[in-house]
C-alpha cells in the first residue's frame, strides 16, 4: 500500500458531496450532478418553508392578541397536518397516473445517482422526485400527524415574547427565532417530504422508514426537556417514594427484596427457563426430547439449582441479621461497617494480585516472572502452569462466594437504610445489590473508593456526606470509573493513530504533518472531544481512520443490528472453525473464571492465533457464574494486507509466549501501545495443519513401479472388506442367495437403464464434452480440469459423471517405464475399442453364466455380477491370474472371522481359500478396476497420471467409461488408490513394510482414523465436523510444478489469545459503517481497510457482522458457566 492511495475516488467524492448538503439541511437536493429545470429547485425551498410560513400565521395572530399561545399551535399544528397530507395524496395520484407504465418506487439510498426528465412544474415525474412518499399507509397518516404536533409545539416553543421574557434581549430573541424555525423546517422536510440519509446509519435497510423519525425525536426532546422537566421530575418523586412506602413499609422488608432480586436478576434467566423447558419436555415427550440440540448451552440441573438456592439463602440470611442487629451506628473508624471495609479493601488488593499474576504481562507493559517461558507445548505448558492453576481456583472462590457476601455485609450496615427510603436509596441500593452479583469486580471496586472517601472525610458537613446516601454515592463512583476507563481507552485510541500515521511510512500521507500539527495545537479540544465521547459512551470516530476524530453516535456494545450469530460468509474454511468453537469454548470458561483474560467485562474484545487460524471474540454479557460470548472466525485465505497484519500479531505473541530472552525480571513489553496485549494461551483440541513437498516421493521410479502391485492388494482387501460387511446382514447360505438377489435386483435394474442408454449415445461434439476447451488451454496438459476434479458419486437418480474425450488423431502422452510386448490380440481388440464402433441399440445385453463355487459360503463373499462385465480381452485375465497375490488373498480370507453366522463349518477359511470360482470373481473385479484407472497398458505411471486417478480426473477411456456406470465399484476403487498413494507416501518416509499383518494394520488405521481425499470434497468437510484424527489430501501447484500433501491432525494444542483495545475497535467500526452506509465508500482498495500492523484495520473490518465485515464463521451466543 502506497501513502497516496486516495480515501475516496474521484466518483465517490461528487457523490458525497452531493449528499452532505442534503443531510445537513434534511433532505433537500439542491445538487443534482446533472442539469435540471429551476422550477425543481424553487419548489423544494416552497416546500422547506412551508412550515415556517403556518408556524408564522399562528405566532402573528398570537401577537397581535387575536388568539391565546394554545389556540395558535393547535392551528398552526392542524394547517401543517393538513398540508402534510395533501402533500402526500398529491404522491399518491402522481403515482397512479404512472402505475400501468412504470412499478411502484421504493425509495432507495441507491436513486440518489438516477437521473430524471422533467416535463412541468407539478408534472408527476416533479412530483415523485421531489415527494419520494411513504411504502405504507400507515405511515403517510402517521408521519403527517407528527408533523402537525410538531409545527404545534415548535410555533408555542418559538413565540417570541415567550423568547423575550427568557433572555431579555431583541438580539438572541431573533437568532433563537430564525434559528429555530430553520431547525423545524429541517425536520419537517425529513418527515413529510424527503428524508436524508443520516451520516449515523445503524441498519442497512430502513424498512420501516424510522430514519424519517431521527430529526422530530431530537426536536421532541429537547422542547420537552424545557417545556415539562419540573413536571416530570416531581411525578415520578412522589410516585416512586408512595409506591415504596406503600408496597415495602419497613426497611428489613427494602433489604430482602433488594437482596433476593438483586442476586435473581443476575442469573442467566434465559438459560434457566431454557432448562426449564427441556426438562418438562423430557417429561412429555421423551423420544423427542433425546434429540433435542443443548450444544454449548449450560446444562443447568440439581446441581446448579441447590447451589443458587444456598447462595440466595445464606445471603438473605445475613442481610437481615446485621440490617436488624448491628445496623444502627453510624460510620466511623471503629464501627461495623468500618471493619466490613477493612476486609474488602483487602479482599481488593488480594484479587487483584492473582488476576495479574496470572498473565504473561503485569499492567500490560512488564513480563510476569511467574508466568512459564518458553511455552510452544501442551505438556510443558500445564506442568508449568499448576501453580497459576491453584492461584485462578483460589480466585475464582473469592470472587465467586467471599467478595459478595463481604459486600452485602457492609450494605446491610449502611445507616442510610435505618430511615424510610426513598427514591434516591431505592435506585442506589437496588442497583449495587445486583452488581454485587451481576459485576462483582467493578462493584469491589466502587464500594472500596466509596469506603475510603469515607474514612478520609468524616466532615458531616460537607456535601458529599451531607447530601448524598451510600447508594447514590456509589452510583456517581460506578459512573465515573466507567466513563473515565473509556477516556483512557479512547486516548490510547487516539495517540496510537496519531504517533503511527508519522512512524508507519506506510500509513505517511502528505497531509500527515499538517494533521498532527493540527492535533497539538488544538490539543485541548481534542481531550474535549474524547471526554464528550466518554461521557456519551459514543465511540471516538477517526474519520477514514485519518487523526482526524470526531464524537461518534451512541451504539449499541456489539456495534451490530440483528441476532447474534446469523450473518457469516460462509466457505469451505468455516468447517475448520466449526470443529474447534466447542473445545475453545471450554477453554475460555477456565481462563474467565480464573481471571488470565484480566477484567473482562460486556464490550471486551479477545484475539486467538493459531497457525493460519484467527479468531475473533466478543464478550456479549456477564453475569454470576456466567459468561456470554460470540466468536467469529475470520479468511484462512490471506491477502497482502491480511497477511502483513497476521504477521504482526505473530510477533507479538511469539515474543510473549516462545522467545526466551526474557531472563531479565520484569523485561518491557516491546509492543507496548499496540492495541493487542497478550494474556495467555489456552490448551483447544484443533487441527494442526502440516504441508509437506513430495518431490522424491510421487516423482520416483522406484515408487511408482510397486504402485499398481500395492493397488491391486488394498483393492482386494477392500473388495474382501465390502463383501464381508455385507454378507453381515445374511444369517445363512441359503438366504445370502435369496437376500443378494434382491439386494442387486435394484442395482441390476439401474445398471439395465443406464447400459440401455449409453454415454457414447450423446453427441461428440456437444457443449458439456468441449466446455472447458478454450484458445488459452494447451491440449496436452497433463493436469486435470476442474470438471472432473470434483467427481462425486452420483446418487441413484443423478446421471453418469461426465468425462473427458481423447482429441482425434493426438498423441497419447506415455508413462514411465517402457511398455511391455502386447500380443497381436490385444493389439487389435485396442484398435477396435478406441475406435468407438458403433453400438446397436436393440440389441439384448449378455446374460452372464452362473458360478458355481465349491463352497456354499462363497456367496457370502461373491462381489455382484454386474462388476464382472468389464469389456477385457482373455489375454489380460490371465496375466491377472498370475499377478493377482493369492498369498495376500488368503491371509485376508485367514483373517474374517464370520461370528455373525451361527451355524458355520470349522474350517471355513480353508474352504473358502480353496474355491477357485471366488478367486477368478475377485481376479475379475481387480482387472476391471486396473482397466478403468490405468488401461491396457502394463507401464509404469506417470506422476501427472498418479494425481488425475488421485483426483478422479483420468482423461476419457473405455475402461472408465464402464467403471463410472458402477458408481459403487468406481468410489470402491477410487477409495483404493488413494490408500494406495497414501501407502506408497508412508513406505517412502517410515520404510518398507515387512509383512503382510503390518500392512493391514496400515489399511485398518486408514479406515478408522483417516480420511483420505480432497480438500473440496463434502467429505472432508464432514469428516472435520467427525473430528477424524487424521486427513490426508495431494495438491499440486501448476505455477512451481511441484505437488505438495497436506495433513490435518487433530491433537491438543496451545492457542495464543490476547485482548484488543475495546475503543479502538468501536472507533474503527463506526467509522466502517459511516464509510460504507453513507459516503458509501465500498472499494477494495480504499485507505481505510488497507493493512496497518497498530491497530490491526484489516483484521478489525473482517471481524465487522456482514454485509460490512466478512467473517467465515460466527457463532451463535455461547453461554459460558464459571463455576
Amino acid at each position: 500500500m502506497g501513502p497516496d492511495v486516495p480515501l475516496l475516488n474521484d466518483y465517490k467524492q461528487e457523490f458525497f458531496l452531493k449528499r452532505f448538503p442534503q443531510t445537513v439541511l434534511g433532505g433537500p437536493r439542491f445538487k443534482l450532478g446533472y442539469c435540471a429545470p429551476p422550477y425543481i429547485y424553487v419548489n423544494q425551498i416552497i416546500l422547506f418553508l412551508i412550515p415556517w410560513v403556518l408556524g408564522g400565521v399562528g405566532t402573528l395572530l398570537y401577537q397581535l392578541g387575536i388568539m391565546k399561545d394554545y389556540y395558535t399551535a393547535a392551528l398552526s399544528g392542524g394547517l401543517m397536518f393538513v398540508t402534510a397530507l395533501i402533500l402526500q395524496m398529491t404522491n399518491l395520484y402522481a403515482k397512479q397516473k404512472t402505475v400501468t407504465v412504470e412499478r411502484m418506487q421504493i425509495q432507495n439510498t441507491l436513486t440518489d445517482e438516477d437521473e430524471f426528465e422533467f416535463s412541468s412544474c407539478i408534472g408527476s415525474e416533479t412530483v415523485k422526485f421531489i415527494i419520494p412518499g411513504k411504502k405504507y399507509i400507515i405511515n403517510t397518516v402517521f408521519h403527517s400527524l407528527l408533523a402537525g404536533v410538531l409545527c404545534g409545539l415548535g410555533t408555542w416553543y418559538l413565540l417570541p415574547n415567550r423568547i423575550t421574557l427568557l433572555y431579555s434581549n431583541i438580539g438572541g430573541t431573533v437568532m433563537i427565532f430564525v434559528f429555530g424555525w430553520l431547525t423545524i423546517c429541517i425536520g419537517e422536510y425529513s418527515l413529510i417530504i424527503n428524508t436524508a440519509t443520516e451520516t449515523a446509519t445503524f441498519q442497512a435497510l430502513d424498512t420501516y422508514e424510522i430514519t424519517a423519525l431521527m430529526r422530530p425525536f431530537y426536536i421532541f426532546v429537547f422542547i420537552a426537556v424545557d417545556l415539562a422537566h419540573r413536571l416530570l421530575v416531581m411525578f415520578l418523586i412522589s410516585a416512586g417514594t408512595a409506591i415504596a412506602s406503600y408496597f415495602i413499609p419497613s426497611t428489613l422488608g427494602v433489604i430482602l427484596f433488594m437482596t433476593g432480586f438483586g442476586f435473581i436478576l443476575s442469573l442467566n434467566l434465559s438459560e434457566i427457563g431454557f432448562a426449564f423447558k427441556y426438562t418438562m419436555v423430557s417429561h412429555l415427550a421423551s423420544s423427542k426430547s433425546k434429540n433435542m440440540h443443548r450444544g454449548l448451552r449450560i446444562q443447568f440441573g440439581w446441581r446448579e439449582f441447590i447451589f443458587y438456592l444456598t447462595v440466595l439463602t445464606f445471603a438473605l440470611i445475613e442481610a437481615s441479621l446485621l440490617h436488624q442487629f448491628a445496623g444502627f451506628s453510624s460510620f466511623s473508624k471503629g464501627s461495623p461497617q468500618a471493619i466490613a471495609s477493612y476486609i474488602l479493601i483487602i479482599l481488593l488488593i488480594i484479587m487483584w494480585i492473582l488476576r495479574e499474576i496470572q498473565r504473561v504481562y503485569l499492567f500490560g507493559v512488564f513480563r510476569n516472572p511467574y508466568y512459564p517461558k518458553d511455552v510452544r507445548t501442551v505438556t510443558v505448558f500445564m506442568e508449568k502452569q499448576r501453580r497459576l492453576m491453584k492461584v485462578g481456583v483460589v480466585r475464582r472462590i473469592l470472587l465467586t462466594l467471599v467478595s459478595p457476601f463481604a459486600m452485602i455485609a457492609f450494605l446491610a450496615l449502611d445507616h442510610s437504610l435505618q430511615n424510610l427510603h426513598s427514591v434516591s436509596v431505592c435506585i442506589g441500593f437496588t442497583r449495587i445489590f445486583r452488581m454485587v452479583w451481576q459485576n462483582t469486580e467493578n462493584a469491589l471496586m466502587d464500594i472500596v473508593v466509596v469506603s475510603v472517601a469515607q474514612m478520609l472525610v468524616f466532615n458531616p458537613d460537607l456535601w458529599w456526606n451531607r447530601s448524598l446516601d451510600t447508594g447514590i454515592r456509589l452510583l456517581l463512583v460506578g459512573i465515573l470509573r466507567d466513563r473515565l476507563l473509556q477516556f483512557v481507552s479512547k486516548l490510547q485510541f487516539a495517540i496510537a493513530i496519531l504517533l503511527t500515521s508519522w512512524t508507519e511510512k506506510k500509513q505517511r500521507r502528505k497531509s500527515t504533518a499538517t494533521l498532527i500539527t493540527l492535533n497539538v495545537i488544538f490539543f485541548p479540544i481534542l481531550l474535549t472531544f474524547i471526554a464528550i465521547s466518554a461521557l456519551l459512551s459514543s465511540p471516538l470516530l477517526p474519520l477514514f481512520t485519518l487523526p482526524v476524530f470526531l464524537i461518534g453516535f451512541p451504539r449499541p456494545v456489539r456495534s451490530w443490528p440483528g441476532p447474534v450469530g446469523t450473518t457469516a460468509c460462509v466457505c469451505s474454511d468455516t468447517v475448520y472453525y466449526q470443529q474447534m468453537v466447542p473445545s475453545l469454548a471450554v477453554a475460555l470458561q477456565s481462563a474467565l473464571a480464573a481471571g488470565s483474560l484480566g477484567l473482562s467485562l460486556p464490550g471486551s474484545h479477545y484475539l486467538c492465533r493459531f497457525q493460519d487460524r484467527l479468531m475473533w471474540i466478543l464478550v456479549l454479557e456477564k453475569g454470576f457464574t456466567y459468561c456470554g460470548v460470540n466468536i467469529k472466525g475470520l479468511e484462512l485465505q490471506e491477502t497482502s494486507c491480511h497477511a502483513a497484519e497476521a504477521h504482526r500479531v505473530d510477533e507479538i505473541f511469539e515474543m510473549a509466549f516462545e522467545h526466551q530472552e526474557h531472563t531479565k525480571i520484569l523485561s518491557p513489553n516491546h509492543h507496548f501501545g499496540h492495541i493487542l496485549t497478550p494474556c495467555t494461551v489456552l490448551p483447544v483440541r484443533l487441527y494442526s495443519d502440516a504441508r509437506n513437498v513430495l518431490s522424491g516421493i510421487i516423482d520416483s521410479h522406484e515408487n511408482l513401479k510397486h504402485l499398481k502391485d500395492d493397488f491391486i492388494k488394498v483393492l482386494v482387501w477392500m473388495l474382501v472388506q465390502y463383501c464381508y460387511k455385507k454378507s453381515k446382514s445374511w444369517e445363512s447360505p441359503g438366504s445370502a442367495n435369496k437376500s443378494k438377489k434382491g439386494s442387486f435386483s435394484e442395482n441390476q435394474c439401474k445398471g439395465a437403464v443406464e447400459r440401455s442408454r449409453p454415454l457414447r449415445e450423446e453427441d461428440s461434439f456437444s457443449v458439456d464434452t468441449i466446455e472447458d476447451w478454450t484458445d488459452d488451454s494447451d491440449i496436452f496438459d497433463l493436469e486435470p480440469s476442474g470438471r472432473m476434479k470434483d467427481r462425486k458419486e452420483p446418487g441413484p437418480l443423478e446421471d453418469v459423471p461426465k468425462v473427458h474425450l481423447s482429441i482425434p488423431g493426438s498423441v497419447e502422452t506415455q508413462g514411465q517405464g517402457v511398455p511391455q510386448e502386447m500380443s497381436p490380440e490385444d493389439k487389435l481388440y485396442r484398435t477396435v475399442v478406441l475406435g468407438l464402433p458403433a453400438v446397436d441399440k436393440g440389441k439384448q445385453q449378455e446374460v452372464l453364466p452362473r458360478v458355481e463355487f465349491s463352497c456354499s459360503y462363497s456367496e457370502l463373499l461373491s462381489i455382484p455380477e454386474e462388476w464382472r462385465t468389464a469389456p477385457v480381452p482373455p489375454s489380460k485375465v490371465n496375466e491377472m491370474r498370475q499377478r493377482f497375490p493369492e498369498e495376500w488373498y488368503h491371509f485376508i480370507l485367514s483373517q474374517l472371522d464370520f461370528f455373525h453366522l451361527k451355524e458355520k463349518p470349522y474350517n471355513l477359511p480353508e474352504a473358502l481359500m480353496k474355491d477357485k470360482a471366488l478367486k477368478d470373481l475377485y481376479i475379475h473385479g481387480v482387472l476391471s478396476c486396473c482397466f478403468g484407472l490405468f488401461g491396457l497398458d502394463n507401464t509404469v505411471p506417470a506422476p501427472s497420471h498418479v494425481f488425475r486417478a488421485y483426483t478422479g480426473g483420468i482423461p476419457w477411456s473405455v475402461g472408465l467409461d464402464w467403471l463410472t456406470g458402477k458408481p459403487e465399484l468406481f468410489q470402491l476403487a477410487l477409495k483404493a488408490f488413494r490408500y494406495t498413494f497414501k501407502l506408497m507416501v508412508d513406505k517412502a518416509s517410515l520404510g518398507p513394510i515387512e509383512n503382510f499383518k503390518e500392512l493391514v494394520n496400515y489399511l485398518e488405521e486408514y479406515e478408522n482414523d483417516w480420511y483420505i481425499g480432497l480438500v473440496s470434497d463434502l467429505e472432508w468437510q464432514q469428516a472435520v465436523l467427525q473430528e477424524k484424527p487424521y486427513l490426508f489430501s495431494l495438491g499440486h501447484d501448476p505455477n512451481m510444478g511441484i505437488y505438495t500433501g497436506r495433513v490435518l491432525t487433530l491433537q491438543e494444542l496451545l492457542v495464543q489469545v490476547g485482548k484488543l483495545n475495546d475503543e479502538a475497535v468501536r472507533g474503527q467500526w463506526a467509522n466502517l459503517s459511516w464509510e460504507l452506509l453513507y459516503a458509501t465508500n465500498d472499494d477494495e482498495e480504499r485507505y481505510s481497510i488497507q493493512a496497518h500492523p497498530v491497530l490491526l484495520r484489516n483484521l478489525t473490518v473482517q471481524a465487522a457482522d456482514p454485509p460490512l465485515g466478512y467473517p467465515v464463521y460466527s457463532s451463535e451466543l455461547l453461554h459460558l458457566p464459571l463455576f
